[in-house]
């Protein structure tokens, strides 16, 4: 058998494992969210939150942005039930890779390449309220800014469990024509320093 035919077996069985381990983590995933209409409710914000800074006139910004307080008291509702959901799983169930590309069952084998998906649902539950709330005293445009974004780090991080990092980078700037070092520099100071002590620890262990 030559070198190259072996390669080949070795990236197709590579891809069959990462494809079997993935689903699990969207099984895992969508079942939590099955009870929730997060994923509506979300894009309900970020397309409404485009078409509010499309508008002209500030006065007709400010009318479309306020209409939105409703579905964001829903969001964060929904994160904090998710978050709080998900700590029901085990840690070996809610790990995630912290390299770019999957790592099937890492958790098993090379524990210290990932990290707890639990906890960075908690600290997007806690940053979402944050800005849901207001806590900063932002003016109504920066504030949905800043919710955009929290909004799109949270799409990054479920994206991220449920594939690898590296698609959920691709995804967000696909999606979003956005980077996620750009999304993270959007965000409130306390999900911002909170999620970077989590990628640290993510980095170093």
């Amino acid at each position: 058998m030559n070198i190259a035919l072996i390669l080949l077996m070795i990236v197709v069985a590579w891809r069959v494992l990462c494809l079997r381990y993935q689903r699990t983590h969207i099984a895992l995933l969508g079942r939590h969210l099955a009870g929730f209409q997060l994923e509506r409710h979300m894009e309900t914000l970020t397309q409404g939150y485009t078409r509010a800074i499309h508008e002209k006139a500030e006065t007709r910004q400010i009318q479309v942005l306020e209409t939105f307080a409703q579905t964001e008291r829903t969001v964060a509702a929904q994160v904090q039930s998710l978050a709080d959901a998900m700590q029901k799983e085990s840690a070996q169930a809610a790990s995630i890779g912290s390299l770019p590309f999957c790592v099937p069952y890492a958790e098993l084998f090379l524990p210290n390449l990932t990290r707890d998906f639990r906890e960075l649902l908690r600290i997007h539950a806690i940053g979402l309220r944050h800005v849901v709330d207001n806590e900063d005293s932002l003016d109504i445009k920066n504030r949905a800014y800043h919710l955009s974004a929290e909004l799109y780090l949270l799409q990054h991080s479920c994206h991220w469990f449920c594939k690898s990092r590296g698609v959920a980078d691709t995804r967000l700037a696909l999606r979003h024509q956005v980077t996620h070092q750009k999304v993270l520099e959007s965000v409130s100071a306390t999900t911002r320093s909170a999620y970077l002590r989590w990628l640290g620890d993510a980095n170093e262990r």
